[in-house]
Order: C-alpha cells, then sequence, then structure tokens
C-alpha cells in the first residue's frame, strides 16, 4: 500500500524583486522570526523569472521602480508565464497612486502596498495570498491525481473487460445446436457472462449470469462463477438438474462473503432424445423461445425465471420447469441491460415493448441478425452508441437431428 501524501507540502515562500539592498534586508528583518515564511530576495530584474522558477515562491513581492525593467512590465512577463501565471503579486510602491494602482491590477498584480508597510501587516498579507495560492497547488495536484487513478481504474476495467471476453464461449456454427451471441460491456464493465458446453453425449447445458454492480469486482465474481459451471466443480450437484445447480451456486457465492455482490443467472439443460429442455433461474430475466411447426408458423413463449437471486439466503430451493422444442426452435438469452433501456425521452423502454419487438420476424435473415437489429434498435431509442450496462445475447438455435 503506498504512503505517499495525497499531494505535497507547499511552504509558504517569498521571493522579494528589488534592486534597493537597504529594502532586501528591511523585508528579510521583518520575516526573521516566521519559522513557517522562507525568504529570498532577487535585486536584478532581468533575473526574476528565472529565480522565480527555481525557487517556486508562493508569493512574489515586487517593486515597481527598477533599472532594466520597469515593474509593471515584469508583473506582464510574470502573467504571461504559465509556470507563475497564478502566483500572487503584491506590488510595492513609495506612493499611493490610483492610476499605477488600477494599472498594476490590470495587469495581473492580486495586491499594492506603500513600502514598507508595518511588520504584522506585511505578514498577514503574505500569509493571505500564500494559503490562497497553496490551496491552488493542492487542488491541481489533487485533481492529477484523481485523473491519474481514473486512467489507472480505467486501464484496469479494459483489462478485465478483455479478460472476460476472453472466456467467452466459441460460436457453434456446425451441428444440430448452433449459437451465436453479442456482447456489448457498458463503459464501467458490469457483471454478465455465459456459456454453454455438452454435459455428456445427451445433454447440453446454456446459461447466462449477471452480478449486480459494476467494475472489476462485479467481473471477478461473475468469472468464478462462471468457472464453476464450466468445470462442473459445485459439490454434490447434477448438472444436469438446474434446480440442484442453483442451489448449489446459491450455497457457494453468499454476498455476504462476495463483498455485498449478488448475481441472477437462467439455466437451462437440453435432452437431445426428447428435445426438452429443463430449465430453472434466480431473479433473472425470462429467456425467450421463438417456435413453431415450421420456419413461417412460430410464437414466442417466455420460460420464466422465478426463483430468488443467487446469494441472498442459504439452502434455498429453486424450482424448475419443462419445456419441449420443436425443429428449427430458437432460445435467447439475455441481461436486463439488452431492455432496461432509458430512452432519450428520459423514459424507460417497456418490457412488454422489447418482449413484442423479440417476437418479430424475420428470425433466419443472414442480412439482419435479430441480435444486431436489438442492438441497433436499442441505440436508435437512447439517441447514443454506449449503453449504461452490459448487454449480454446469446442465440441457440435447436436444429433437427
Amino acid at each position: 500500500m503506498s504512503t505517499e501524501a495525497p499531494f505535497s507540502e507547499h511552504k509558504i515562500t517569498v521571493l522579494l524583486i528589488d534592486d534597493q539592498a537597504m529594502i532586501g534586508e528591511a523585508v528579510r528583518r521583518m520575516l526573521a522570526g516566521e519559522a513557517d515564511i522562507e525568504f529570498h530576495s532577487c535585486r536584478d530584474a532581468t533575473k526574476a523569472l528565472d529565480e522565480a522558477l527555481r525557487i517556486k515562491p508562493t508569493v512574489i513581492l515586487q517593486d515597481l521602480v527598477m533599472p532594466d525593467i520597469d515593474g509593471l512590465t515584469l508583473v506582464k512577463n510574470f502573467r504571461a508565464q504559465e509556470e507563475t501565471r497564478d502566483v500572487p503579486m503584491i506590488v510595492l510602491s513609495t506612493k499611493e497612486e490610483p492610476a499605477v494602482k488600477a494599472e498594476a491590477f490590470a495587469l495581473g498584480a492580486n495586491d499594492y502596498v506603500v513600502k514598507l508597510p508595518d511588520r504584522l501587516e506585511l505578514i498577514a498579507r503574505i500569509r493571505y495570498h500564500s494559503r490562497g495560492y497553496i490551496a491552488l497547488l493542492q487542488r491541481n495536484e489533487a485533481y492529477s491525481a484523481l485523473q491519474e487513478s481514473q486512467k489507472r481504474l480505467a486501464d484496469e476495467v479494459r483489462q478485465a473487460e478483455r479478460y472476460v471476453e476472453s472466456l467467452l464461449p466459441e460460436k457453434l456454427t456446425k451441428g444440430a445446436i448452433l449459437t451465436d451471441w453479442r456482447f456489448v460491456p457498458s463503459a464501467e464493465l458490469g457483471g454478465d457472462s455465459f456459456g454453454y458446453h455438452w454435459l455428456d453425449d445427451d445433454h447440453f447445458a446454456f446459461y447466462l449470469l449477471d452480478v449486480s454492480g459494476h467494475g472489476v469486482g462485479a467481473a471477478l465474481l461473475s468469472v468464478s462463477a462462471m468457472n464453476a459451471l464450466r468445470s462442473q466443480a459445485l459439490p454434490n450437484t447434477d448438472f444436469r438438474d438446474p434446480s440442484q445447480v442453483l442451489y448449489a451456486l446459491n450455497n457457494a457465492f453468499q454476498m455476504e462473503q462476495q463483498n455485498g455482490l449478488y448475481f441472477t443467472i437462467w439455466y437451462g439443460v437440453f435432452h437431445k432424445g426428447t428435445r426438452r429442455v429443463h430449465y430453472s433461474g434466480g431473479g433473472h430475466p425470462p429467456a425467450v423461445l421463438i417456435d413453431g411447426p415450421t420456419r413461417d408458423q412460430v410464437k414466442l413463449e417466455m420460460l420464466e425465471s422465478r426463483g430468488p437471486m443467487i446469494g441472498a439466503i442459504t439452502d434455498m430451493e429453486y424450482a424448475s420447469a419443462e419445456t419441449t422444442l420443436s425443429p428449427f426452435a430458437k432460445v435467447y438469452l439475455f441481461s436486463d441491460g439488452a431492455y432496461e433501456i432509458e430512452r432519450a425521452d428520459d423514459t424507460l423502454w417497456p418490457f412488454g415493448e422489447f418482449m413484442e419487438f423479440m417476437g418479430q420476424g424475420p428470425f433466419d435473415d443472414p442480412a439482419a441478425p435479430k441480435m444486431d437489429s436489438l442492438i441497433a434498435h436499442a441505440r436508435a431509442l437512447m439517441g447514443r452508441d454506449d449503453f449504461a450496462d452490459d448487454l449480454s445475447m446469446v442465440e441457440l438455435t435447436f436444429l433437427p437431428e
């Protein structure tokens, strides 16, 4: 863990620019007893800027009448340099001259003092201007640190995003089950992940889960849960039985052990011989089944996820259900980012309209895949390209043997 301060310490540092040695000595003596004030002087006005860049003063005391460079010109030069543009400048003059005073302020001076002022007054002005400038420096440093932190966080999120994408399954383009998917991560990276694989020669599992929250923590929990499913690492669990899988996941990933994070899931198992899908869900949107006796006669059915979220209460029982697929059936799994869309008029896209969109054909148009059409439609509704939450969607086509 780093022990660095959030920003550096800044001591009150005075730079006096005056060609008269007597003035320099007088000011030095005024400040000599002040432990928190560091004093420097420069008698050559042509070297004043270089000296300021070297010592980085928190306030500049500057005479108006000097050889070689006019005092007002020097004020102007200091304000023209980025490094000294904001350093407070107290102009020293031998007399009150309203016109000169006005010009000094117009050129960027912060204060005007008739020299030499009372010691207490001078110290008070030095501290007042220096503290304001130090506060500005610390705000700038804090802002720079915040920007750097945000950059590091963004880099971590991009790395986590690439890691999550590397774990997503290959698309199946041959065989009795075809798969396709889309994963559109949000700027903050959520906890979506999904997968599918054969459990044995007859049973094919497919699932999608969504962890609460955003960021690297949510992504890592999602990956852990996915690995448990993919490697079938949950103890005493028949992965052909969705209710057992969700029961085991719930006990293995209690939110009190996951920094308060939980997740939702839809999990199904397809039996090749009977074409039956046995499924269960925990707090997740329903799967959408597009099914019918022929490609031209299809209907939409919701395969509901009726159980509670994963991680809330131990030993939770999860119910399951079944449905039989006709030839050429399609099943869509998706996260809530697919339909929880804030439209351009600040209203939410109703779930019913999402389902209506999903039920519209055609369903096998290679020129306009359903998922791409949905993403394009969502972006049109929002009036922008980026999503507030991860959008994940899996399409599974179950062809006849």
